[in-house]
């Protein structure tokens, strides 16, 4: 695994027999040289991508990686090929970049993703298998990927320790979909030894089912319209904006309503 400096967001490797499958690579473009220098000098070359969700940050690529499948769900596939058949994409995509760091983030290879089979549970690679668990939950075509034989859950942008659940506001339901997926992560915590979320600290076998229900606990008190006993969007908050994407995510959810 490979933390960025920008909101701990992780970057995984998984070791196959003749290279690895890099989840997720990012952010800065600094950061990927180093991960892919790192890799050539360890005779672990990249031979496969894979993208949990279309979000930006999720969908970075460096040239150093080199020409290799990149994979996605069918639906996060469709979502950003959408984003890219615009003519001013990458101006629609400058004006979520963090200011700090948006002159270090590559666009040039960004979402040149491969939409896998739609319900396809594994990803297609010589290495350890990988299934995919999507849902639709934080965006289109969200998935997390269970690392079977080592019992490694990477959620994508869900189960993080510093971030509250992210609901996507343009889905019909983003409540039950947030629940539901929730519940599909849950069917398998038993499997789990440790958990890598998109963005924040690696937790461990205990922590999964814990920041299940924490997450839970969240999602439903945005359906209630109630305030959650949760850190992460309290005064202690560990990023002083969560408080207001809590409140815009309020905002939005009641005139749905």
């Amino acid at each position: 695994m490979h933390e960025s400096e920008f909101l701990q967001s992780n970057s995984v490797v998984v070791q196959g027999r003749a290279g690895v499958l890099l989840v997720d690579p990012g952010i800065t473009r600094d950061e990927m040289a180093a991960l892919a220098h790192d890799l050539r000098g360890s005779g672990r070359p990249v031979v496969a991508g894979f993208s949990t969700h279309p979000d930006w940050d999720h969908v970075l690529w460096h040239g150093l990686f080199g020409d290799v499948p990149r994979y996605g769900t069918s639906r996060c596939a469709a979502s950003v090929h959408g984003l890219l058949s615009h003519a001013d994409w990458q101006a629609r995509i400058a004006v979520g970049l963090p200011p700090e760091y948006a002159e270090e983030i590559p666009m040039d290879l960004l979402g040149l993703i491969t939409g896998l089979p739609a319900g396809a549970a594994r990803i297609p690679w010589d290495g350890p298998e990988v299934r995919i668990i999507e849902h639709q939950a934080h965006a289109p075509g969200h998935a997390a990927l269970l690392i079977e034989e080592h019992g490694i859950l990477v959620a994508g942008d869900m189960l993080s320790d510093i971030l509250m659940p992210f609901l996507d506001l343009e889905a019909a339901d983003p409540i039950e979909d947030y629940l539901a997926a929730l519940r599909l992560l849950e069917s398998v915590a038993d499997d789990v030894v440790a958990v890598i979320p998109g963005h924040g600290s690696v937790g461990g076998a205990e922590q999964v089912r814990a920041r299940i229900e924490q997450d839970r606990a969240y999602v439903v008190a945005l359906r209630d319209g109630g305030v959650p006993d949760d850190p992460r969007v309290g005064p202690s908050a560990p990023l002083d904006w969560l408080p207001d994407v809590h409140r815009w995510q309020l905002q939005q959810l009641a005139r749905r309503s």
